[in-house]
């Protein structure tokens, strides 16, 4: 299915839910553009268009979306250069997650922390191609936590609830993404979700409210996904991240309207202290904006 993404700023909406000040899009992507960072010969996908990062920061910017963390994409492969390319651009507002091999040179690791990075993803989605051993996913992790990066885990519930016992030896936060992939239409008391709740219980856990999207079964504006996302931001306040995914790679659904992904903010973040946390005071503890030297 072709990837369109309408970023130009003069076709967004008045914003109608307002931000707080350095609110955070915590979770999107950039692709190319493919002559200057090409896309890697045995991608799991390829977009049919670049999205680079004169979009990401033309869509943040008229969103309110001050901040912002860019996670590699599995068109780029292993190579993060086009993500280090747009926090390169934008130093004390921007962030990074990595995908890296397991055996990544110490050195590598420090040079990529230096340049904005503050995590490494692993796919556990069957879409998105070989999936990495989760002991050798472990022992990274034992490698990353001097620097204060976390494990992100993109993952089939089914996975995601295989995964649970070795994920919880993890020695860094853990952040589980889109809301742990779950089928919205199954509601709350569905095993999926009851499983993400028990990864939640534990302090080392984080999850992304983003993803609405991607696991309702109703379309926009996402009515039985809504409650799940606004259960996760109630119960664990100081641990849930909101991003809007874009440019939404593999989309099986209609290409959501960003600016009622914003909008949808203040449905599951009813009052003012929940909005602050979940887009400016958790951001800043998981990925320590501004301070670069």
């Amino acid at each position: 299915m072709p990837l369109r993404f309408d970023w130009a700023p003069d076709k967004l909406r008045a914003m109608t839910t307002p931000l707080p000040p350095n609110a955070c899009n915590a979770h999107c992507h950039v692709f190319g553009p493919r002559e200057r960072f090409p896309y890697a010969p045995d991608a799991s996908f390829v977009p049919q268009h670049d999205a680079p990062k004169e979009a990401l920061f033309a869509l943040n910017d008229r969103l309110g979306l001050k901040r912002c963390v860019v996670v590699q994409s599995a068109c780029h492969g292993l190579d993060n250069r086009a993500a280090e390319d747009a926090i390169a651009a934008r130093p004390h507002d921007y962030r990074g997650i990595a995908l890296l091999p397991t055996d990544v040179a110490q050195g590598e690791l420090q040079r990529l922390d230096a340049a904005g990075f503050r995590g490494v993803r692993f796919n556990f989605m069957g879409h998105l191609g070989r999936q990495t051993p989760i002991e050798d996913v472990l022992a990274l992790a034992g490698r990353i936590a001097p620097l204060g990066w976390h494990l992100q885990i993109h993952g089939d519930p089914s996975l995601l609830t295989d995964l649970a016992p070795a994920l919880r030896r993890a020695p860094t936060p853990v952040v589980i993404d889109h809301i742990g992939r779950v089928d919205a239409s199954q509601g709350m008391a569905h095993k999926d979700f009851r499983a993400l709740l028990a990864l939640m219980d534990d302090s080392r856990f984080w999850v992304k409210v983003s993803g609405m999207d991607r696991i309702t079964r109703l379309g926009p504006p996402y009515e039985d996904a809504q409650p799940i996302a606004a259960r996760l931001v109630a119960d664990f306040a100081d641990r849930v991240l909101w991003g809007n995914d874009w440019p939404h790679p593999n989309h099986a659904g209609p290409v959501p309207d960003e600016q009622q992904l914003v909008d949808l903010i203040a449905r599951i973040a009813p009052d003012k202290a929940a909005r602050e946390a979940l887009l400016v005071d958790n951001p800043q503890r998981l990925y320590r904006f501004g301070d670069q030297p």
